[in-house]
């Protein structure tokens, strides 16, 4: 039978949720083809592209056809999961799943294993290096408390800001304790940011939202956070009663096959780093 991978906009999430776990589906109705069907959340790049790579060239091996909903913010893909329009999501980092389930403590999710690391960077339009960087200069960062957070750790890093010793991994512009260019914090929504820097000095930019805007053709890149022990690689997540079905754990051992941490290093190198999984 044929695959395909069903690409469909946010706004046209089924009003129905999906009853039982992909493989319990699969196994009342025959699935398509007799595979289990699975449907991810996703944002665009490169989440919704490694899987549609999977689809189009390891799913029907595996007994598995990925369905695809794509949104273009992080606001959604929690909220679609709980609800149970999705089977799983793919955007999103640690610390980011855990300010949502802070924020709502009846949402019963669970983050599977580390996929892939992009690498966050900070733009801009106006300056070639930090050292030109004015005092009072205007920097752009994600509005959302893990990717402020985030974003604030590579201003520290740079040396640009420092932040409370009890900050935590989520800090806020409230933490900085010290500020010597009196640097102007602006919170942005995340996916606003590459369209906001003619109007800022800088922006610190989510990965995918940087691949998205080609940033690095149109933007200097004055610095990237570190990779080494980074708690911000993207991941898959699912509702935890799910967190051992076997369609799941098909598509999570596919994200970190060879081929598609081959197809990760050679489609964005040094942007989207494979990290993590369980053969590692």
């Amino acid at each position: 039978m044929h695959r395909t991978l069903a690409i469909i906009g946010a706004t046209a999430l089924a009003a129905t949720a999906a009853c039982g776990a992909p493989s319990e589906r699969a196994a009342e109705d025959g699935g398509s083809g007799g595979d289990a069907t699975i449907t991810v959340g996703a944002t665009p790049l490169p989440h919704a592209d490694v899987l549609s790579y999977i689809q189009e060239n390891l799913a029907a091996e595996a007994g598995l056809n990925i369905e695809v909903t794509e949104f273009t913010d992080y606001n959604q893909p929690n909220a679609a999961l709980v609800e149970g329009s999705l089977d799983a999501n793919y955007f999103q980092t640690r610390p980011f799943l855990d300010d949502f389930l802070e924020g709502n403590p009846d949402a019963d999710l669970a983050y599977l294993d580390d996929v892939h690391l992009e690498a966050f960077g900070l733009y801009s339009e106006k300056v070639d290096d930090l050292a030109d960087l004015e005092d009072g200069a205007q920097i752009g960062v994600p509005g959302d408390a893990a990717n402020m957070g985030r974003a604030l750790k590579l201003l520290e890093d740079e040396g640009l800001i420092t932040l409370a010793g009890d900050a935590g991994d989520n800090p806020s512009d409230a933490d900085i304790e010290d500020n010597p260019q009196g640097l102007e914090i602006v919170p942005t929504e995340a996916a606003q940011l590459p369209r906001s820097l003619p109007d800022l000095d800088a922006a610190a930019v989510n990965g995918n939202y940087a691949i998205e805007a080609d940033l690095s053709s149109s933007a200097e890149a004055l610095a990237f956070e570190g990779t080494e022990d980074n708690p911000y690689a993207n991941g898959l997540v699912v509702r935890s009663e799910d967190a051992d079905d076997e369609a799941v754990a098909t598509l999570n051992e596919l994200l970190h096959s060879d081929e598609v941490k081959q197809y990760m290093e050679e489609q964005w190198d040094g942007v989207v780093i494979p990290v993590g999984g369980a053969q590692e």
